[in-house]
């Protein structure tokens, strides 16, 4: 099948939209489970779709195409220390 025009940039951002799609119906499918053989069989559908996931970003953050930015530290133990004091209650 021919490319149809869309460009490689376009293809991976889908695939990658694609595979977070699908984490997060896993994700729902798993808290109706009612056997530990679907629940097993989703969990490693789920394992499989992260770890494309994380194959796909790192391809695009390689080609500049997913930027991140580190955080400060400062503003990450902030987070973090807002986080255990919400949870702490």
């Amino acid at each position: 099948m021919q490319n149809q025009g869309f460009t490689e940039k376009e293809q991976i951002t889908d695939l990658l939209s694609a595979e977070k799609f699908l984490a997060s119906n896993y994700n729902a499918f798993l808290a109706e489970s009612a056997t530990p053989e679907v629940v097993r069989c989703l969990t490693s559908l789920l394992d499989d779709t992260h770890n494309m996931q994380q194959t796909v970003f790192h391809e695009m953050q390689q080609k500049g195409w997913y930027p991140v930015t580190k955080a400060e530290d400062t503003k990450v133990n902030q987070t973090k220390a807002k986080f255990q004091a919400s949870t702490s209650n």
